[in-house]
């Protein structure tokens, strides 16, 4: 049920912002500004230093207003200490069947990264939940029309170039949801996490504007 509920959020959001930063504290103020700008699905990749710890802190502080899930997950334990410290959803960068099988375990939903129709074909075998288009810039919106016409059961959530140009295409043409990360987050290298919570406001209508579209 809790799984349902998290994948529900994503989806009706339609946006999940991808927090990479170079301390903890960085990292919490870029959650806590995009939050702030009602995009409340947050990804914290554990390129991050204490990315635990990070996502244990904005549980703490968020549980009621935001789903928080870990993002750059290689492996299994990996995988296990960001649940463990409380992350909602996992993605990663590639799929891993291990990591596959962990998330499992303790009902979590799970992304990794495809490319292809045979990677898909081999995820969702294994109980893939959402499928990550990486790198998105790549392939493009068009690919994601293209792959569900066979498999228009797919649920697919694009990371890398979307930009507030192009996610009412990406959005349209069949994506759960999409991740936004640097030009979201670029503003904290000056401190300017204002700007992070007006362009996450951005990101948010444009979102609801395309999901409203398709009703």
């Amino acid at each position: 049920m809790i799984k349902m509920k998290v994948l529900q959020n994503i989806k009706s959001l339609g946006v999940v912002a991808v927090i990479r930063a170079d301390d903890p504290e960085s990292a919490y103020k870029m959650s806590e500004a995009c939050i702030e700008g009602g995009l409340t699905n947050i990804e914290l990749t554990f390129t991050t230093p204490d990315a635990d710890q990070v996502i244990k802190k904005l549980k703490a502080a968020f549980s009621d207003q935001a789903v928080i899930g870990a993002g750059t997950v290689l492996d299994p334990l990996t995988a296990r200490i960001s649940i463990m410290a409380g992350a909602e959803f996992v993605v990663s960068p590639a799929f891993d069947e291990e990591t596959a099988k962990m998330c499992n375990l303790y009902s979590i939903p799970y992304m990794p990264g495809c490319m292809t129709i045979t990677e898909m074909k081999e995820a969702l075998k294994l109980g893939v939940d959402v499928l990550k288009l990486f790198p998105g810039s790549a392939l493009g919106p068009d690919f994601v029309k293209a792959v569900r016409g066979p498999l228009p059961h797919v649920q697919i959530m694009p990371t890398g170039g979307v930009d507030l140009d192009n996610i009412e295409q990406w959005l349209r043409n069949g994506c759960i949801a999409v991740g936004i990360g640097g030009n979201l987050t670029a503003p904290a290298r000056d401190n300017r996490y204002d700007l992070i919570t007006e362009t996450a406001a951005q990101y948010v209508a444009k979102a609801a504007q395309a999901i409203g579209a398709q009703k």
